[in-house]
């Protein structure tokens, strides 16, 4: 399970990168969401 929501946060990170974040601002509330995101798939 927990090598599951490993990849899942890779992918969003990776999704987050490609999408375009241009500032370290941007790239950090993708973190921030993406973390987010991997908490709600743990609970």
């Amino acid at each position: 399970m927990k090598k599951a929501i490993a990849l899942s946060f890779a992918l969003l990170m990776t999704a987050g990168a490609l999408a375009g974040c241009n500032t370290m601002d941007g790239a950090g509330q993708d973190v921030e969401r993406g973390g987010e995101a991997v908490q709600d798939a743990a609970n």
